[in-house]
């Protein structure tokens, strides 16, 4: 009997399971919709919030200064390699669950399976550090009109300003859920126009930020050398995650074909684009040293004394926020999905509503876990742990691309990546090598998580898997010869 670690599931099977009535999802979303999801994922809390974590440092690391720039382009190339990758993925395979669903095709279940676990990590933690984010713009919007919430409300226990539960932040993940359930295409609608207010924003920022730069501040660029812009692109990595989002919705895409490689190359670009010019202008404004790493952009236009512009920005970055934790919650629940319809979770959550044709157990489920510990966590260095389990997939997805050339030549590939295999062994070097500039207790973490994994992997996945129930009957034919 083949080794069940690395048996696979053939992309024939995966498309077969996607089509079955009972877990077949509604086909709504357009190129369109697409991009904005993409978009509505990218830009939020890395360049509304990280950013001055970046540019400043911390206590386990320098930061890049002006050089900040930098970063966001050695990031941005980061994520076009795999862009790439995922983009060919997704086309010949338009199921859910991302990496995790192109690991189980090409590596074997047991990679796949730690792929999938290091995604529930990386939407998991993500949706809670910006549900917490977006608290604490709501809140300042809320200082400013004169409304004050009491501090028990809107901090978690253990927080350094103590209190019973973040309020704010479990209430906007519930109501984000409710949409959910609702469907996708109404999340997609309501994203769309979000992104478009926070566009505004930042555009608004660039026009009267531009005027306001003092060329002396980007000197020194680099305070800290390359030390210092590769760590800070570890940080801003946080900043483009969101488009491999994308890739988790292409079972209810339209012509995913076409539309899947529009949304993730088109939302990844284009972002990437705005990132280094708000950089540039956020570091212009004001001496590096002086950036708010709360709210750096609000706050940079404050001190240029553009204080009507910097509620301006405040707001819109509550619009960022809240379509960022739309699209990370519609990934981590299309993870939960797949790999429940593929039984290494419990088949419950693989259950799609009747009448909104959306997996709504697994909604639901990730939805109140997301409240719940949004309220009474309070999650640090959460960016460096969501950074480390998608910058893993990421590598995983790249080294698929070139098994499954080799595996399956003759496949019809509608987009594919060029000048292979270069692109994606490119894309794993760059992958692993910001890896190495995240800290050690992060590495530390992630292989406590992955751990786990294993034990839970081979305590119920392992036996419970759809293609055991294949193997076998193949093992008692073969034993009864």
């Amino acid at each position: 009997m083949s080794n069940p670690l690395l048996r696979t599931k053939s992309i024939e099977e995966i498309l077969a399971d996607s089509d079955r009535p009972e877990h077949r999802l509604k086909k709504t979303l357009t190129a369109w919709d697409l991009t904005m999801l993409g978009i509505g994922a990218i830009i939020g809390t890395g360049i509304f919030v990280l950013i001055g974590t970046a540019v400043v440092g911390d206590a386990h690391r320098p930061g890049a200064g002006p050089g900040i720039v930098l970063s966001f382009i050695l990031s941005g190339l980061t994520c076009a390699l795999a862009a790439l990758c995922y983009a060919e993925f997704a086309t010949m395979i338009p199921a859910a669950g991302s990496a995790y669903t192109y690991s189980y095709a090409t590596l074997g279940e047991f990679l796949a399976w730690i792929t999938g676990w290091n995604l529930i990590l990386e939407y998991g933690v993500a949706c809670v550090a910006v549900a917490i984010g977006w608290s604490g713009y709501f809140n300042n919007i809320l200082k400013t009109l004169g409304i004050q919430l009491p501090v028990w409300a809107t901090h978690a226990p253990g927080s350094a300003e103590g209190g019973i539960a973040n309020l704010p932040a479990a209430i906007i993940v519930l109501l984000v859920t409710v949409v959910l359930v609702i469907g996708v295409k109404e999340s997609a609608r309501t994203t769309g126009v979000i992104v478009m207010v926070k566009l505004a924003v930042i555009l608004f920022f660039l026009a009267v930020g531009f005027r306001a730069i003092e060329p002396a501040n980007w000197s020194p660029f680099m305070p800290f050398g390359f030390e210092g812009v590769g760590a800070a692109a570890a940080i801003v990595f946080f900043a483009y995650i969101g488009f491999d989002a994308v890739s988790t919705t292409a079972e209810e895409a339209r012509n995913p074909q076409r539309d899947l490689p529009i949304g993730i190359i088109t939302s990844l670009g284009l972002c990437t684009v705005l990132y280094v010019l708000v950089a540039a202008v956020l570091t212009g404004i004001i001496p590096y040293q002086k950036i708010d790493i709360h709210a750096p952009v609000a706050e940079a236009l404050r001190v240029a004394g553009f204080h009507w512009g910097a509620a301006l920005v405040a707001t819109g970055a509550v619009a960022g926020i809240t379509s960022v934790l739309v699209v990370m919650l519609i990934g981590q629940i299309r993870v939960f999905f797949a790999m429940s319809r593929d039984r290494l979770l419990g088949p419950w959550l693989s259950k799609v509503h009747p009448r909104f044709r959306t997996p709504h157990h697994a909604t639901l489920l990730t939805g109140v876990g997301v409240a719940v510990m949004a309220a009474f966590v309070p999650i640090g260095e959460a960016a460096d742990m969501t950074n480390i389990g998608t910058l893993f997939a990421f590598v995983l997805v790249c080294a698929g691309v070139i098994v499954l050339r080799r595996t399956r030549p003759n496949h019809p590939r509608p987009f594919r990546v060029p000048l292979m295999p270069w692109i994606p062994l490119c894309g794993m070097l760059a992958c692993l090598g910001l890896m190495s500039f995240l800290p050690t207790i992060t590495w530390i973490r992630f292989g406590v998580w992955t751990v786990i994994g294993v034990v839970v992997y081979f305590g119920y996945s392992m036996r419970h898997s759809k293609l055991a129930d294949k193997v076998m009957p193949q093992a008692q034919t073969v034993t009864n010869q």
